[in-house]
């Protein structure tokens, strides 16, 4: 079996998320989704979510895609994850290329096109405009 492993925060779920979710499944069997606590987001990436973590998991369990979905604690734990759930392929979006390429000696890292027209930044400007 294949295993697939993505992380991020998820805020707003929109097309742009599905659709990676989509092709990092095609990839494999089973799809891993480490989804950033609520904690995480604002002691290290300095960013408070609309929805929090409860809800996040939810709506991302909720997607046919996904098989589990567990916290991100810390920018440190994906080794430690990868070597936990046996993953075989890590993917992240291609904004991220070239940030986790050390961890090629644990899975095959991918980096995959965002959809370039939507993104959560872009929701959160758009409706400070309207």
């Amino acid at each position: 079996m294949q295993k697939v492993i993505t992380y991020g925060t998820f805020d707003l779920l929109h097309y742009g998320h599905i659709e990676l979710l989509k092709r990092a499944k095609a990839l494999g069997d089973y799809l891993i989704v480490a989804l950033s606590t609520d904690e995480f987001n604002w002691r290290c990436k300095h960013k408070q979510t609309y929805f929090p973590y409860k809800k996040r998991k939810q709506l991302l369990e909720a997607i046919r895609y996904v098989d589990l979905v567990i916290p991100e604690n810390s920018w440190q734990q994906k080794t430690a994850d990868i070597q936990e759930y046996r993953v075989n392929i890590f993917v992240m979006g291609d904004d991220w290329r070239g940030q986790f390429d050390e961890l090629t000696s644990l899975a095959t890292v991918i980096y995959l096109p965002r959809t370039p027209e939507i993104s959560t930044t872009k929701i959160k400007k758009d409706l400070r405009l309207s």
